[in-house]
């Protein structure tokens, strides 16, 4: 075997043991080069739902320009669908800036969640890991109903246990008291 992949073996295989950064419960370490590879497909995407929103337009200025009934009708469509692509897309990328300003807050208060969680081989959080340190932030929530910090830590949780719809809605329950 060659020696560099003797170097890249036993770290391949101590992955699995090693606990979640102090980032917190289900927020893997952030790599900078993920992070960077994420925003890059965001910028993509938006984009693309630019560019077919300029074709979509073309197409729904002719439709709309023939006088028939069901041409205007979709030209119409062809103009609202887009529309309704770019307000989610827009409400996405909101909640991401906002649930990224709240973490580097917490995280810079050295708040984040500090138990090492098991980590896969996949850099995924053990769910059932996450399931047990959970009531305890349910309860941090239930003391505190309007500390943002405390919603955003069982959202946390909530997504290292696999439960996204929950997450965030924790998530946005954090953003929306930290405004008050």
């Amino acid at each position: 075997m060659p020696e560099s992949a003797e170097q890249d073996q036993p770290a391949a295989q101590d992955r699995s043991a090693q606990p979640a950064s102090t980032a917190g419960a289900g927020a893997l370490p952030r790599r900078r080069g993920a992070l960077l590879r994420a925003r890059a497909a965001v910028i993509v995407m938006a984009a693309l739902l630019l560019l077919y929103l300029v074709f979509a337009l073309g197409y729904a200025i002719l439709l709309l320009s023939t006088g028939v009934p069901i041409a205007i009708a979709l030209g119409v469509a062809l103009i609202v669908l887009p529309l309704l692509g770019i307000w989610a897309l827009g409400a996405e990328l909101l909640f991401a800036v906002r649930a990224d300003r709240l973490a580097a807050r917490l995280e810079a208060e050295n708040g984040m969640p500090a138990e090492p969680l098991p980590v896969h081989a996949s850099g995924r959080v053990d769910r059932d890991a996450a399931e047990a340190v959970f009531p305890r932030y349910r309860e941090a929530v239930e003391a505190a109903p309007e500390d943002w910090r405390a919603w955003f830590r069982l959202g946390l949780v909530y997504d290292a246990s696999g439960d996204r719809r929950r997450a965030r809605w924790a998530t946005r329950q954090a953003i929306r008291f930290s405004r008050a």
